[in-house]
């Protein structure tokens, strides 16, 4: 634009059309460091434009000044705000020039256009500064969804572990085979735990590498057996039986459903009185996940009985709450306690 505007404005004085036509090309040249260093961009900018203008008066101040306000523009955006309003007032020293040029209205356009670069700098300052923001967001929902997983994988271990110390304790003469069962499975579990605890470490010190790692190991639907194997390791009967295409599902519907069960077994373990029996359902119809876990089991003193109660049950209904789902809770009316949630599987994909 400033080239267009000295060709123009040179025809009449061949002899400064050079000149000026270098003084705009080291402008458009000079730019390519602005991000660098605005600070010199933008004082070089200025100097050159003001030597344009002097050289062609027919040059507005403002277009000669053009490059010098977007290098503004840029160092408002990029720079602290203390340092971008000193140099909106040194590029507004020179407004008075434009008073004998383009007469009164003259650096009143000129203040404008350099006041109006000046704002789009901070509008787009306070954007990045919105965009990080979110991003910091992101990162500690993130890391706070990991320590509730982290929380609840590491309840359901140890409670597992719990009953069988217990039972490799009463064994431990009678059947000392069944005791060393019971303490391998102890030190299986041990491991699993401390392997989701080192998950937690390295989310939390930000290491990109470890954590796509551990995406290949990711609890899903497909590991449920291995989950109702470590409940009837404690001499509790669990029934799994799923319908549909549970294979196909959303990561976030897959891990999601898979964290409600493991919950809901850890719920049933550790505060269900004299429960032998527990039936998980999963069935997967149409845009929908449904999931079922019933247990035959009377809740214990202290136990969580009421719906909404207990951190087990608050971070179930938040993982389904994030899927875009249901979930409901409560004690059955002949005994025992049922967990229903609903997953939504569209609003995932």
């Amino acid at each position: 634009m400033l080239g267009i505007s000295v060709l123009v404005a040179g025809a009449e004085h061949g002899q400064r059309l050079p000149v000026t036509v270098v003084l705009v090309l080291a402008q458009a040249c000079v730019l390519r460091w602005q991000t660098r260093a605005p600070m010199a961009v933008l004082a070089v900018n200025a100097l050159t434009g003001l030597a344009v203008w002097a050289l062609l008066p027919a040059v507005s101040l403002s277009g000669a000044l053009l490059a010098a306000q977007v290098t503004l523009c840029v160092l408002s955006a990029t720079r602290p705000r203390r340092v971008s309003v000193w140099a909106l007032a040194a590029m507004c020293l020179p407004a008075p020039l434009a008073l004998g040029a383009a007469g009164a209205a003259g650096p009143s356009v000129y203040l404008l256009a350099v006041v109006l670069a000046w704002t789009a700098g901070q509008w787009r300052r306070a954007q990045q500064d919105r965009i990080r923001a979110e991003a910091r967001r992101a990162v500690v929902e993130e890391r706070a969804r990991i320590a509730r997983e982290v929380h609840d994988v590491v309840a359901h271990t140890l409670s597992v572990m719990v009953i069988q110390a217990g039972a490799a304790d009463d064994v431990f003469v009678q059947r000392p085979e069944l005791a060393r069962e019971a303490l391998r499975a102890i030190e299986t579990g041990a491991r699993s735990a401390l392997g989701e605890l080192r998950l937690l470490l390295r989310a939390f010190h930000s290491d990109a590498g470890a954590a796509g790692d551990q995406l290949g190991q990711q609890p899903s639907l497909a590991r449920l057996q291995e989950l109702a194997d470590s409940v009837r390791a404690t001499g509790i009967a669990v029934h799994v039986h799923c319908e549909g295409a549970t294979d196909t599902l959303p990561a976030t519907v897959d891990l999601a459903a898979y964290r409600i069960v493991q919950e809901a077994l850890t719920n049933t373990v550790r505060h269900a009185a004299g429960v032998d029996e527990v039936s998980v359902r999963v069935t997967a119809e149409g845009e929908c996940v449904k999931v079922t876990v019933v247990d035959n089991g009377r809740t214990r003193q202290g136990g969580p009985a009421t719906v909404g109660t207990g951190r087990g049950l608050v971070g179930m209904k938040e993982r389904a709450r994030l899927v875009g789902g249901s979930l409901r809770a409560g004690p059955l009316p002949g005994g025992g306690f049922e967990v229903t949630a609903q997953l939504p599987v569209g609003e995932a994909s």
